[in-house]
């Protein structure tokens, strides 16, 4: 009896003490990109989207030159506690997962990379325009390097190799990372991915969990409006069209007061912009320069300075646009010249255009009004001595003449007027 019940016992906790079998289909999602709060909620929307259609893991396909500190850090929480598997995959070919991808890389429970992708590069830099002490880097270089340290311990990966991406900034091709215990696998596919994977135990927030992936279905997690949206306008070329655009419309309104759809579509453009600007690295000193760029272009309407401040507000434009992400370019978060060029060419142009225009609208005899009839040809009714009748357009006016013997039907140009009496000259032209 005692023989049996201690097998019994056995077989108990040999049951509680085995993986779970994770069946069933495999998310994916992908994330490329600068990580940002924006990556944070669509990490969130896949895990809890995944496993409430009891997905047996989630794969984030990465693809991303790295990103915001905290927002990193959120999502090697979520990842770190995780009820269901979840495999980072560096993908398609040609992907990164640089700086702040390397930190979420290692934070999944499977690391797998593309061919001719690479990982590394993960040295925090000051961001934001402002810069920082070397005391003050030091502490947050230790910081990093000592989060990234227990997430590899954590996932049992190459801990000595992760400082060294964080100090040093060493970066590894697939190959090189596998050799290096970095991650797992290099895969060809998300099906042979599934593959390879298959039968591997990992530990998840509710205990050991065998993967059961080869031949399952690939449920693809369709990222909403909403987020595609805030997700498209964080992307630091469009945001800077965003402000231009707003910049312009704020322009327009002020320089035709009462057109009120410019100032509309200005202050919309503007507000989504800084949305994006809490985002992306913005240097201040470079916004600064395109706000005082457009400042010019609007003082240009009411200030005659012969073009020199339309040049010197294209030239602010220009500096602001080359400063305005400071950044290296290792983060890949940077403007296009393909984007500055035309954006401030238009910008400039359209400038040009409407100054241009209202300066010549100054000029231009007035078409109403008596000042209107001044340089009007018509033709006498009556002889002028001196005074008499003239048609002009149709309508009959007295007029008086300062030459001599000025005949009725001879052609005749307005000079001056005074109340309903014209002052008007002999002329060659007929009207």
């Amino acid at each position: 009896m005692k023989a049996a019940l201690v097998a019994l016992l056995t077989l108990v906790s040999a049951a509680v003490a085995a993986p779970t079998q994770a069946a069933g289909p495999v998310a994916t999602i992908p994330i490329d990109g600068v990580i940002s709060p924006v990556t944070v909620r669509l990490v969130e929307t896949a895990l809890t989207r995944a496993q409430a259609e009891g997905a047996s893991a989630l794969v984030i396909l990465l693809d991303t030159p790295g990103g915001l500190e905290r927002s990193m850090r959120l999502i090697c929480q979520r990842l770190l506690n995780a009820d269901i598997p979840v495999i980072v995959y560096v993908a398609p070919t040609g992907a990164r997962a640089a700086s702040a991808g390397v930190f979420i890389t290692m934070a999944a429970h499977v690391a797998a990379m593309a061919p001719a992708t690479n990982i590394g590069a993960a040295h925090p830099v000051a961001l934001g325009g402002g810069s920082i002490d070397k005391e003050s880097m030091k502490k947050v270089e230790n910081d990093a390097a000592a989060f990234v340290r227990t997430i590899a311990t954590e996932r049992g990966r190459n801990a000595e190799w992760a400082e060294k991406a964080v100090r040093s900034s060493v970066s590894a091709t697939e190959r090189e990372a596998v050799k290096l215990k970095v991650v797992d696998l290099v895969a060809e596919s998300v099906p042979d991915l599934l593959a390879k994977v298959d039968g591997r135990t990992v530990k998840t927030s509710k205990g050991s969990v065998t993967l059961a992936t080869r031949d399952a279905p690939v449920k693809v997690i369709e990222v909403r409006f909403r987020d595609r949206f805030l997700a498209l306008i964080s992307d630091p070329n469009i945001a800077y069209l965003l402000m231009m655009a707003g910049m312009l419309g704020i322009f327009f309104e002020l320089s035709n007061p009462g057109s009120i759809l410019p100032g509309i579509i200005g202050g919309i453009c503007l507000i989504l912009a800084f949305f994006a600007f809490q985002s992306l690295p913005v240097n201040w000193a470079g916004l600064l320069l395109l706000l005082f760029g457009i400042v010019l272009l609007i003082v240009e309407i009411k200030v005659v300075s012969h073009g020199v401040l339309t040049i010197g507000g294209v030239i602010a434009m220009l500096l602001g646009s080359l400063m305005l992400y400071d950044s290296p370019d290792v983060t890949g978060i940077r403007l296009s010249w393909f984007v500055i060029v035309p954006t401030v060419g238009t910008t400039a142009g359209l400038v040009f255009f409407a100054v241009s225009m209202g300066i010549r609208a100054l000029y231009r005899p007035s078409v109403i009004g008596s000042a209107a009839m001044v340089g009007r040809l018509g033709v006498t009714r009556t002889a002028l001595q001196p005074d008499g009748q003239v048609l002009i357009d149709g309508e009959l006016w007295r007029a008086v003449s300062p030459d001599a013997g000025v005949g009725a039907g001879e052609p005749v140009q307005v000079t001056a007027i005074d109340g309903l009496t014209l002052t008007v000259t002999r002329s060659t032209r007929r009207p």
